[in-house]
């Protein structure tokens, strides 16, 4: 059952020092979206098995930093769970009647990690508001330092990941929203690889969300990152609402308060006047609730 609620700001796509590439605390993000009159934030730190270890596994390595200080550093790890959701509940109950905090947690998932993902679901499933689904990585190789399209051609590159994509969600369905479903335009040296040539390919992924009842995100980290279109881009909101998507959030992807709830209401305005969509949603316990833009 959906319910519809009315209009609402919101930021669903934000990161704490519990990841590995962010050391703002969460007690400032939250300071910050109150500051911004915020209605509701979903906490989304991640978490990319095959990479990063979990804290309980130990030898933890470091990247970063000063080399010296571990201070300066980021470990190369995932959320330490327990510390992570103890702090949210407390400041969730900290903060009740002045900003809404959801409990999520942002799964860079990959084919050859899906069982590590299933077993994580298993032990903190009942504590989650929101999960999105990103990947970051095939093969353990990453995007942003270039590992994985170094000696692949543009096509193949761009064909892979929204191949492995559609394989981990065949597989894989304890998750929300699709997270920056066209990542990889962030990181292309090559250009903005033409979407007509992968316009199927993504198609399938969209419907297969559609069938399972799960949503894409509009994340307005675009603008940090200097894209030209949104992320996704307009073709893909617009396919997603053509083939009869409903379930869509809004996300910063804010490592740090300067981003928080970056271009939000730009957003909501691509979505509303330019994509026609009308709502958007919020989560909790995994279950979306509609509200009017």
């Amino acid at each position: 059952m959906y319910v519809i609620i009315m209009a609402m700001l919101e930021d669903y796509h934000i990161h704490s020092e519990y990841s590995d590439d962010s050391t703002e605390k969460m007690i400032d993000q939250i300071n910050k979206a109150i500051s911004m009159k915020l209605d509701e934030i979903c906490f989304t730190d991640h978490v990319d098995y095959g990479i990063k270890k979990d804290w309980d596994e130990g030898d933890i390595r470091y990247r970063g930093g000063d080399g010296i200080h571990i201070e300066t550093m980021n470990p190369l790890a995932n959320v330490d769970y327990p510390r992570y959701f103890k702090e949210l509940s407390e400041l969730q109950e900290e903060y009740k009647g002045r900003l809404v905090i959801r409990k999520g947690l942002e799964f860079g998932i990959q084919t050859i990690t899906i069982d590590l993902f299933n077993k994580l679901y298993e032990r903190y499933g009942d504590q989650l508001d929101f999960v999105l689904l990103s990947m970051h990585q095939i093969d353990n190789k990453e995007f942003w330092t270039q590992d994985y399209q170094t000696d692949k051609t543009q096509k193949e590159y761009n064909e892979n990941y929204y191949r492995e994509i559609y394989e981990v969600m065949k597989q894989y369905k304890n998750y929300s929203v699709l997270a920056h479903l066209d990542l990889l335009n962030r990181y292309d040296l090559n250009g903005i690889y033409p979407f007509d040539k992968v316009k199927d390919m993504i198609a399938e992924i969209l419907k297969l969300a559609i069938k399972d009842n799960k949503g894409i995100e509009l994340n307005t980290s675009s603008w940090h990152y200097g894209l030209k279109d949104s992320q996704p881009s307009r073709k893909i909101l617009h396919l997603y609402k053509d083939l009869g998507g409903k379930i869509i959030t809004i996300g910063s992807d804010a490592h740090s308060t300067k981003y928080l709830a970056d271009h939000i209401t730009d957003g909501l305005k691509i979505l509303r006047d330019e994509i026609g969509f009308d709502e958007i949603c919020s989560f909790d316990h995994m279950v979306p609730s509609f509200h009017k833009i």
